[in-house]
């Protein structure tokens, strides 16, 4: 699996390392990615997800995965976390 956060979408970057007589080499800097369990409330269940440290504080800032998924386009998140969206609406539709 590639190093990519399944919330955010935010991948590798690349650049160069600059020396100090200034050669140029190319790097590629990673995301700080942590396997996480995160809960979701209305599924009252856990989720096992692959996601950068800044992805995790902003669900955190949000109030937690389902305030967080309701607000984010389907385009940053991967096709897992897609799917789970869609069972927390269809479960929030069931419940109203």
């Amino acid at each position: 699996m590639s190093r990519v956060c399944e919330l955010t979408g935010k991948t590798r970057q690349v650049g160069n390392n600059v020396s100090h007589a200034n050669n140029k080499t190319k790097k590629t800097f990673l995301p700080n990615l942590q396997n996480v369990t995160l809960l979701s409330d209305s599924l009252e269940r856990s989720v096992k997800l692959k996601v950068s440290t800044h992805g995790l504080r902003s669900v955190e800032h949000v109030g937690g995965l389902d305030n967080w998924l309701a607000k984010t386009n389907d385009e940053k998140l991967s096709l897992r976390v897609r799917r789970l969206k869609r069972e927390i609406a269809k479960k929030g539709q069931a419940a109203a």
